[in-house]
Parts: C-alpha cells; structure tokens; sequence
C-alpha cells in the first residue's frame, strides 16, 4: 500500500463487510483481513458431499437490514432472496399438525383453539408495534455511559431522551409488554395470550433459537422477540432463503467493499493488536507482518478481542473482569445432510409448500425445558430440538436433480461437555441422534441421507471463533444488551482503548445476519476519523 491505513478491520464476517464497505464509501482506507481462506464468517456456503452445497453455520435469512441491502446496492452484486411459501410446520405426535404463514396461520390455530385463534390478532398486534420499535433502535447507537464531562455526556442524554419519547409513544399496554419481553420467560408471555401446547411451541421455539436455556428461563421472552423483528422482500416477519446459500450475501458484500475500495486478505490472521502509549495502532498478522492504521476494529466476540488479540496487561480491569463473566454458548449443534429424496413426515407426507417451512421437530413447550435439562446433566438432550430446512426446495443449485439438501439446527447441546470430555469424542454420537430424531417425524429420512457435515460446538468455535458454539458472540439475556453490550461504557461501538472499536454481533442490536452493528459502528468510526 502506498497510502497510509485509515481502518485495519480484522475479520471479514458479515458485519465485518459491511462496516468496511461503509468506511470505504466515505473515502477511507481501509484492509479486511480473514484469519479464513473465504469471506463471510459463519454466512458461508460450502460443497460438504459431492454435488451438494448448503449454508454451513448461519442458515436461514430475515434480520439482514434493507437499509444495508440498499445502501451496499446488493441485488447489483448478485444477491437474491426468496420467500419461504410457509413460515413454519409443527408436526404433532399424535399426527396432527401446525402451520404458520401463507395467510394459513389463524385458520390452522383454530384447529387446537377457537380461543387461541380469537386471542391471535391481539398477540402479532402487540408484537408487531414492539418490533417495529426494535428494527428502528436496531440501527442507532443505544445511550452510552461515559466518563467526563458534560461534553460527553450530552450526546448521550439525548440519545437517551429520544428513546424515551418513542417508548412515550407507544400506548401503555405496549409499554408494560416492552419491560415485560425483556425480564420474563418466553412461556409467560406466550400463557398471556394462548391455552393450547401446539401453538405455544410454533411461537415459543423462537425464545430458544441460539439461546441455551429453557423457554421456561427468564429473558427468553426477548430472545423470541429478537427473533420476529426481521423482513424479507418488505414483508415483516418473513423468513426467506439466499439463492446460493447465506454464503451469497457475503459474496455480495464483499464484491460492493471490493469495488468501493476495500482490500480484503484472506489467509490472514491477527496474532494481537499493537498498543502504543495506551492506543490501538495497528496489528500484527500470523504470518509476523506489522500493518500500522488509524484505528483497529475488530468483528469478533468481545472475549475473545480482549482475552485472545490483546496483551492483559493493556485492557482496563473493569473490562477484563467483565470479560471474565461474559456469558457465551447457544447450546447449537449445526448439521447439512445430502438426501437422495425429500422426507416424508407422518403428519403431512405428500410434497408440498411446508416442506419449504422451518420444520420444528419440538412439540410443546415441556419438550423444550426437558431437552434444556437433559443437556445440562448428560451434555445433550436425549429427545433433542431440531429445526429442519430444505432449502434445495426453493433454490435447485444447491443439489443435484431430484435430490435435496437438508439443514438441521440442533438444540440443545452443552457448550463445553461435562467431565471433562471433548466434542470431538461424542460428535457423530450426538450427530447420529439427530438424524434419529428426524426419522421419528419422518420414517426413511435415515435411509435417504447421501452424506453429512457435522458442525459440534467446538467446530463451531475452531472455524468460525463462536466462542462456546454461540452464534450471537454473547447471550442475548438482559444483563448483556442495549446498553451493556458489550458492557456499560463501551455500548457505542468504542472499544476499551482510544483508536479500538468493536462492529460484531457482541454489540448492539446482537446476533443473527443483520448487518446493524457494522452500520452503526461505521457510523461512529467516521464520526470519529473527522
């Protein structure tokens, strides 16, 4: 390079993309670089058997803002997203079922409770106003606590002042769900509106997605609403699919970074960031080259940034110690199959448009709180928690004719199994339970699998830096959003160092494919640059 760095950004996920993308638009000089020989972090698509691609970690697409689809212009660089025809299919063990979207989902809760569907309008009402307020939060600094003077502090009591006139707005029974959704279990919230199991389980797996508890735990309640806040194709609450797998969005990213100016290295990790009289100044890569730029921003997990990229001795105890505590592993067990045709699930057997759904192979809610304990006592569930996609359904690439690819998002597992035992030693174990557990729902599944790749909370961790297999970089509970994500004082995307900064999911808004903390981090890192 023969101008100075503006920007060394280390990791090129996602979030990664699109802040240096961001930066690079405003003129700025700015280097990528990828510990992995591909872009895109856990939104990867890979070849796992021959002749069959799939989504490896992240796998399904709604949160990725349409802010930042327009802005990096990602249709032009090849991106297209289709709708699922039906949002989500309940099998039910007594062979009934549920299903949810494609204007079916009243008609279908009706089928357990005349009550329940009278009681569902009230329910998406008060969920859609609450969301509404998250997608417009999701891309603004939240207020942050600052040392010094007034000087500092007046843009964050504004801030401050601003949400409190939005909350102000809603109606007071919205208010009270607001607080509620953040403190309570996703069970409670659900038993406010809804009598009957089935349609408490079709909402209430939301409130387990990625988070290593109960749905009985409190605090699921937002992990559900985090979980609704998304859009496909200006439809609210979709969820959709990425023509080439969840690998296309960052493809795309990184094409609009590239043609904007971004240098992405790939193959190139950081062995630590160089501090300097207190400040970030640059980084030393694996391979032992110094590179020197105006700031350093790191889209990785926030213990990992500060146990792992940074000397101890340099990072301020409050943050170590916070460090220390913060609270990672989503109890994710993540699988891709190659199946030579596509299931059959008692409740429903003919192909059709649920085969296009999230399949939820969880039954009630009870069924979920006994797969949480199991996994805390024996390091996984003996009945496990399956989400099942097949997404060759509406996108043909990604299998060869008349086969199907399949992904499993397999909950719950521990993080780190007890007694010491390592991942590597149960994987296919747990791998072939899962697979088992599909075969219950839908006999010759088993037989129908070609091929598999297996993704255990350590895979996750070695190949992607999900620390714990968390795929949020840090529990979405309340002690660890908003404001205090990553932590009090460091909630405006400014690390604990001048020139360090922070852009991954273990900031606000949190995890999922969203591109909101790269946004906001961009935005902050200019601000600062002028």
């Amino acid at each position: 390079m023969t101008e100075p760095l503006d920007v060394i950004l280390i990791g090129g996920g996602h979030n990664g993309l699109v802040c240096a993308a961001y930066l690079a638009k405003a003129g700025r000089r700015v280097v990528v670089l990828e510990q992995r020989d591909v872009v895109g972090g856990a939104a990867v698509t890979e070849e796992f058997h021959p002749g069959f691609r799939n989504s490896v970690a992240a796998y399904t697409v709604s949160l990725l803002q349409p802010k930042v689809m327009r802005d990096l212009d990602l249709a032009a660089h090849g991106l297209k997203i289709v709708q699922r025809k039906l949002n989500n299919f309940l099998p039910l063990a007594d062979d009934r079922y549920l299903i949810s979207g494609g204007g079916r989902t009243r008609d279908e809760v009706a089928k357990f409770s005349r009550r329940d569907a009278e009681r569902l309008p009230e329910y998406e009402r008060r969920l859609d106003a609450i969301a509404d307020e998250l997608r417009a939060l999701a891309l603004e600094p939240p207020p942050n606590v600052t040392d010094g003077g007034w000087l500092k502090a007046l843009p964050e009591l504004l801030r401050a002042g601003r949400l409190g006139k939005r909350v102000k707005a809603l109606d007071a029974s919205l208010r009270t769900d607001l607080l509620d959704l953040f403190a309570i279990s996703a069970a409670e919230y659900l038993e406010r509106f809804f009598e009957s199991d089935p349609i408490k389980a079709l909402f209430g797996f939301d409130g387990v997605v990625g988070n290593y508890a109960s749905p009985y735990t409190p605090g699921s309640a937002y992990v559900l609403l985090h979980h609704v806040f998304g859009e496909v194709n200006g439809v609210k609450g979709a969820w959709g699919h990425a023509i080439g797998g969840m690998g296309a969005i960052t493809q795309a990213m990184a094409k609009s970074a590239t043609a904007s100016g971004v240098e992405i290295r790939t193959g190139c990790g950081v062995r630590e960031i160089i501090v300097e009289k207190g400040r970030a100044v640059g980084v030393v890569t694996e391979q032992g080259e110094t590179l020197r730029a105006r700031c350093v921003i790191a889209n990785v997990n926030p213990k990992l940034l500060y146990e792992r990229l940074l000397d101890p001795g340099v990072v301020p105890a409050p943050t170590r110690e916070r460090m220390a505590n913060w609270r990672c592993g989503s109890g994710t067990f993540r699988m891709n199959v190659a199946l030579s045709e596509l299931p059959r699930f008692r409740a429903l057997p003919e192909p059709g448009d649920h085969l296009t759904a999230g399949i939820i192979l969880a039954p009630s809610l009870d069924y979920m709180d006994r797969a949480y304990l199991d996994a805390r006592a024996h390091g996984w569930s003996k009945q496990p928690i399956v989400e099942l996609l097949i997404p060759s359904t509406l996108d043909d690439s990604l299998a060869p004719n008349g086969q199907h690819v399949a992904s499993l998002f397999c909950q719950h597992v521990a993080p780190q199994l007890p007694d010491g035992r390592s991942w590597d030693d149960h994987r296919d174990e747990v791998a072939d339970l899962m697979i088992d557990t599909v075969d219950q729902w839908a006999p010759g599944f088993k037989a129908s699998v070609l091929g598999r790749q297996i993704k255990s909370p350590l895979d996750l961790e070695r190949d992607f830096g999900l620390l714990g297999g968390d795929i949020f970089h840090g529990a979405l509970s309340l002690n660890q959003l908003f404001s205090a994500r990553p932590m009090l004082g460091q909630a405006g995307y400014r690390g604990a160092l001048p020139g360090l900064y922070l852009c991954g999911a273990g900031t606000h808004p949190g995890g999922g494919v969203t591109g909101a903390p790269g946004h906001n981090a961009a935005r902050v890192v200019l601000s600062d640059l002028r």
